[in-house]
């Protein structure tokens, strides 16, 4: 476990104060993987093998929404993107490099830190902020959240924070692990026993159904226009399915 300067965990309580979505376990856990977040076979390996099939599904669906051409190298030219959770910067940065005037929100201070650091070193002009959702102003015209609504403290508060902040005709695609045994055995069981994702990174109680998912968007005034799985194989790995018992992505808009 990484130590952490005294200003870096005032600035963690501040947030959590401020906003009901962030819990400060969850913020800690996740800043200790802050200095190989970006080693692929580091503490956040399994992200690096999720981001390129959550990516393309992203591109999919931005596509469709905007009636883009696929074929196209900057889809998201002339858009603004919003990523909550961005970690160290692994979703954030490809869709800068799709031509999204990105900004990308983190509440632990030491990930943004490391997302700054990459990006530069990328060239990349993208946004980083330590905030939570709660605490952001203005709206986007695509707002993503990756793997992050199972870690929060209230999921129906962080949704309406969520759209929020997206601007009208926009799009939110969200992704988190379905409440089936299957995802508990393969990514608690399994994975974080075998070392693949470190322990005591997820809680079984906090994944969401499908099912509970579009209910916590309609609430919200939003409208699910696609849900699709992530499954895994032995052949395969990781892949886009119509099997969303481990993970999945949902797409929704403004209602």
């Amino acid at each position: 476990m990484l130590r952490f300067p005294f200003a870096s965990i005032s600035g963690m309580k501040a947030a959590m104060k401020r906003a009901s979505s962030v819990v400060a376990e969850e913020v800690e856990q996740f800043a200790a993987m802050a200095a190989d977040w970006w080693d692929p076979n580091g503490s956040s390996a399994m992200l690096h093998k999720l981001n390129p099939v959550r990516l393309a599904y992203i591109r999919d669906q931005v596509d469709q929404h905007w009636s883009l051409d696929e074929h196209g190298f900057k889809p998201l030219e002339g858009k603004s993107a919003l990523d909550v959770g961005c970690g160290a910067g692994l979703l954030a940065e490809p869709l800068a490099r799709l031509g999204a005037q990105v900004t990308a929100i983190d509440a632990a201070a030491e990930l943004i830190d490391s997302a700054r650091q990459h990006s530069q070193g990328q060239g990349l002009s993208i946004d980083y902020r330590n905030c939570a959702v709660e605490d952001l102003d203005g709206q986007f015209d695509l707002v993503t959240s990756m793997e992050v609504i199972e870690h929060v403290a209230e999921p129906q508060s962080f949704v309406r924070g969520l759209v929020a902040r997206l601007a009208p005709g926009g799009l939110l695609i969200l992704s988190t692990p379905n409440a089936t045994r299957w995802s508990k055995l393969m990514m608690i069981t399994i994975g974080e026993s075998v070392g693949a994702i470190p322990k005591g990174t997820h809680d079984f109680d906090k994944f969401i159904s499908p099912e509970r998912m579009k209910m916590l968007l309609a609430d919200a005034g939003l409208r699910c226009t696609d849900t699709e799985g992530i499954a895994w194989s032995p052949t395969r790995g990781l892949h886009l399915s119509d099997d969303v018992r481990l993970n999945y992505l949902v797409t929704a808009v403004l209602d």
